[in-house]
């Protein structure tokens, strides 16, 4: 389905300065709740009711791709944090974190709330879960432009660069969505097809008698 290479999509590895300040804001793309951990489950699971192969296909490469973004984001933050010593680690506000991982990856949010399942969605509607896509792909790439912001701040270039890396892919994704959408509409707008499920998007359900 798809080819494993051991090596990052973005050369991320490369980041050597220790900021644990900056790693507590990152971390939240890792296991916050427009991160990519939560867009990789969600379009995984979404593609198994898809009615088209472009949008299965669709689901399968930006799913897939999501987790190697959140590699990306891993090694950011655990670059950003594996030098660091106690009083540095407790100068971030991340003495809580240590105190339950050391420096260990976690997939919490920026203030340490842990991931959730409530995150996501998969309703069993193509036009409907599209449009979650679609607005999850937003949501994300706004997180990397506040990110990009909070990293230059710190003067950190190199993490600058890999998160504006990240930041193209999440439009290009949901340009893609975009596509996927306007193919969902035509597949549905073939009257043929509504008897296939019993139901029609672009009707309103008749009131119950």
């Amino acid at each position: 389905m798809w080819v494993y290479q051991k090596m990052l999509q973005y050369p991320a590895g490369t980041v050597s300065t220790c900021n644990p300040k900056l790693a507590k804001a990152i971390i939240t793309q890792y296991g916050g709740p427009d991160g990519e951990l939560a867009a990789s489950l969600r379009y995984l699971t979404q593609r198994y009711t898809m009615p088209i192969p472009e949008a299965k296909a669709a689901l399968t490469d930006i799913g897939t791709e999501e987790l190697a973004h959140m590699e990306i984001v891993a090694t950011l933050v655990y670059n950003l944090v594996k030098d660091a010593n106690v009083e540095q680690i407790i100068a971030a506000g991340m003495e809580g974190y240590y105190a339950d991982h050391d420096k260990a990856l976690y997939f919490v949010n920026g203030d340490g709330v842990p991931w959730t399942a409530a995150y996501i969605q998969s309703k069993g509607d193509p036009i409907t879960d599209m449009h979650e896509n679609m607005a999850a792909e937003q949501k994300a790439r706004s997180t990397y432009e506040y990110l990009i912001q909070i990293a230059n701040a710190h003067g950190d270039h190199a993490v600058t660069d890999a998160l504006r890396f990240l930041w193209q892919r999440e439009i290009v994704h949901f340009q893609r969505f975009g596509e996927v959408l306007n193919l969902l509409h035509d597949y549905y707008s073939r009257d043929h097809i509504f008897e296939m499920r019993g139901w029609n998007p672009y009707k309103v359900p008749d009131a119950e008698k």
